[in-house]
């Protein structure tokens, strides 16, 4: 690339950005990397989020074949929602973002700039469940 030309967005990279970028898409598929869930449990791990907005996020992963939604057929009816092959190679772009966010973003609540103690093993900023913001 030459100094002053207009840098190219690649189509492929700009629609993946936008699908893992909506709101919440990012939370839902970090608590699914952990465990295959049902509807109450997500919306339980995801703080904030809606019933018709995890409904919608989750119809939206699975026409991209991000997401399966399996019924077992029980009395009641059970569903379970997990990630294809194609949604757990999202592992680690997750990873990264978490290990930027541990570096990078205050927690709720914390003045921004200050310092926390580092949490020791690099394994740690890894995807390891939901977080539960303290309660007030």
């Amino acid at each position: 690339m030459r100094v002053g030309s207009i840098p190219e967005l690649c189509p492929r990279f700009h629609r993946a950005s936008e699908l893992i970028g909506r709101r919440w898409t990012g939370a839902i598929i970090y608590v699914l990397l952990k465990s295959r869930c049902r509807f109450a449990m997500l919306r339980e791990a995801i703080p904030d989020i809606t019933d018709r907005m995890l409904s919608e996020r989750l119809q939206e992963l699975e026409q991209e074949g991000i997401v399966a939604r399996t019924v077992v057929p029980e009395m009641p009816v059970r569903v379970e929602y997990e990630l294809t092959k194609k949604g757990r190679a999202l592992a680690s772009a997750i990873a990264s973002i978490a290990d930027w966010a541990e570096k990078w973003i205050t927690e709720p609540g914390t003045a921004a700039g200050a310092t926390r103690p580092p949490r020791g093993h690099r394994e740690a900023a890894r995807p390891s469940g939901p977080r539960r913001r303290p309660s007030a």
